[in-house]
């Protein structure tokens, strides 16, 4: 998997390591010339000095063939610009973003990534499932980052249909706490059956997310 990180701060740092250690390939975009050269001794990847918000910077760092984009810099303006320039310019399928300020967090949602989020655990994880994993959102963090509450809507062709919750084998450490279905809201018991395009709200922690995502994006 290739990836670009726009912000070499302690995030971006992180994030950058826990990649290498999966054997991925990283480009990292810093636009300040001293963090560069801390970031190209520290880490065993390529290190950009450049704007992550500019195109030139991007083509060098090879967004056209980029799997996924994740920009983690200290400003939510410029993670909204860095995310768009991914999505609309390279056609990137996985785009992640940083939320600094609460406030911010709507408009980045609405305007930019697939995915806003604050936590390097929840932003590793995103990274690391699969390109469809967008259709699952994060709502919120639990316990610093290591659970999440996220929302995800049944496919049209839902393996899911007719199925009860009592018979949905979810895996440890997740919970399916409403469903929304034809904007009513439903709070689910054992009995409660699934339908296609059902929008399923969940929590669960890190370690479990892969698996949940699957269970309920099983298609027939």
């Amino acid at each position: 998997m290739k990836i670009i990180i726009v912000g070499g701060g302690k995030l971006g740092n992180q994030i950058a390591r826990n990649m290498l250690e999966r054997k991925y390939t990283v480009k990292l975009i810093e636009k300040d010339k001293v963090k560069c050269t801390r970031l190209a001794n520290d880490l065993d990847a390529e290190v950009i000095f450049g704007d992550g918000t500019e195109l030139d910077a991007l083509e060098e760092a090879g967004a056209k063939s980029a799997d996924c984009f994740i920009a983690v810099t200290g400003s939510d303006q410029d993670n909204l610009v860095a995310s768009q320039l991914a999505k609309k310019e390279f056609k990137i399928k996985k785009v992640i973003a940083r939320n600094n300020d609460p406030r911010n967090l709507d408009a980045l949602r609405k305007l930019g990534p697939d995915i806003a989020v604050s936590s390097t655990e929840i932003i590793t994880n995103m990274i690391e499932q699969e390109v469809d994993s967008a259709q699952m959102h994060l709502l919120a963090t639990l316990n610093k980052g290591r659970a999440s509450i996220s929302a995800l809507k049944l496919p049209e062709d839902t393996a899911l249909s007719g199925v009860t919750l009592r018979d949905l084998t979810l895996p440890n450490g997740s919970l399916i706490i409403s469903i929304v279905r034809n904007e009513t809201l439903i709070i689910p018991n054992g009995l409660t059956s699934f339908l296609p395009n059902d929008e399923i709200v969940a929590v669960c922690d890190g370690s479990s997310e892969k698996t949940l995502l699957k269970t309920l994006g099983a298609r027939k």
